[in-house]
């Protein structure tokens, strides 16, 4: 198990500012290095857990509404309406020019026009999250890469410095 770091030094060390004076998510990228555990973290979960029963209604309404099947069963129900009152003639519940089918169409597209704004800012609430996500694990990886690359060179100047050992030892052994 390793010992954690002092995330001041790491942030001073990858990010060339105090702790301090890192906003929130660069704060969290620089503790969860510094006591090396993973910062990704599962965005449908966090934010799922967040919804209320409206929310998933409306969610679930514009999903049906931007369906095949709302749209055939759509078309389907305004074809029968059509048709029946054509045929029904002057005894039509909705004669000819349809005042009240366009009553409903008009009342239909007033609600759902709000739920599929309503489920579209959830959906880009989400994505502002996910995106965070993806900015605390780039930022993240970029230091751990940072980390890599310092201990490479660290440990090929060691190894530089005894190979260059080796050869003086060689070259007295020689003499």
């Amino acid at each position: 198990m390793h010992t954690p770091l002092d995330p001041d030094h790491l942030s001073r060390r990858w990010l060339g500012r105090g702790h301090a004076e890192l906003d929130a998510d660069e704060r969290q990228v620089v503790d969860s290095a510094a006591a090396r555990r993973p910062v990704s973290r599962d965005i449908n979960e966090t934010f799922d857990d967040r919804q209320s029963f409206g929310d998933r209604l409306a969610d679930r309404v514009a999903s049906f509404g931007g369906s095949w099947t709302f749209l055939i069963a759509f078309a389907a129900f305004l074809g029968v309406w059509t048709v029946l009152n054509l045929i029904l003639g002057r005894q039509a519940f909705d004669p000819y020019p349809f005042i009240f089918l366009n009553l409903m169409l008009s009342m239909v597209a007033a609600a759902q026009a709000p739920i599929i704004m309503m489920s579209q800012n959830r959906q880009a609430t989400k994505d502002r999250l996910d995106a965070g996500n993806d900015y605390q694990v780039n930022l993240k990886a970029e230091i751990e890469i940072m980390a890599l690359l310092e201990k490479v060179e660290h440990l090929t100047a060691r190894q530089q410095e005894q190979t260059e050992m080796i050869e003086r030892l060689l070259a007295d052994k020689g003499r």
